[in-house]
């Protein structure tokens, strides 16, 4: 039976520093490499910040996707997502996306996490969604009836499995986060880089 290692290396502070993605797929002893080991990529705090920044037709919604690394076997995206104050007392939106798992790092600001399985009015966001191309893939939403809440605060990560509604409450002034998105089911753009870093 082989064995998978799936390594991330290096998610380090964000302020003055690069993030890392270097992930080692490895079937064999890497002495036994049949086949070339894909590229580390890099994203530095300065490459974060443009991107946060940017405006355009492209990239400029509320969910960011950065970049995605093809790893062969996978891909792996990371996205920023800035989020500014939430109403007291509204509805919580819920959303969730069938093929891809999140690890969200928070970089600033806070909030309460909402998850659950009871939402209303759940329907399909189109597959033309920029959003549901570039970032999550197949997706949908609705508004939470209930579910568990989680504070949430800058330095704080959370891990949300595939198929699980989210949505985010109590964000009194912002909440800015990194998501960190392995798709083994191959529904992100290989290669993908966001429309303010292409040279």
């Amino acid at each position: 039976m082989q064995n998978k290692l799936v390594s991330l290396v290096g998610l380090s502070r964000f302020s003055g520093s690069t993030i890392i993605l270097g992930l080692a797929l490895s079937a064999a002893p890497v002495h036994a490499q049949s086949k070339p080991l894909p590229p580390v990529v890099g994203i530095t705090a300065a490459e974060i910040q443009t991107v946060l920044q940017h405006k355009g037709t492209e990239g400029a919604g509320v969910d960011r996707q950065i970049k995605v690394a093809d790893l062969g076997d996978y891909k792996l995206g990371v996205g920023v997502l800035y989020r500014g104050p939430t109403k007291p007392g509204a509805p919580v939106a819920a959303i969730s996306h069938s093929r891809v798992t999140e690890a969200f790092y928070i970089i600033s600001g806070s909030g309460t996490l909402v998850t659950g399985t009871a939402v209303e009015n759940d329907r399909a966001f189109p597959p033309e969604t920029e959003f549901v191309r570039l970032a999550v893939g197949p997706s949908s939403g609705g508004v939470f009836k209930g579910g568990d809440r989680r504070p949430i605060a800058a330095g704080d990560v959370v891990i949300v499995p595939a198929g699980m509604p989210h949505g985010f409450d109590d964000i009194t002034d912002h909440l800015t986060y990194l998501s960190i998105r392995p798709d083994l089911a191959g529904v992100l753009p290989a290669n993908y880089v966001h429309p303010a870093l292409r040279k």
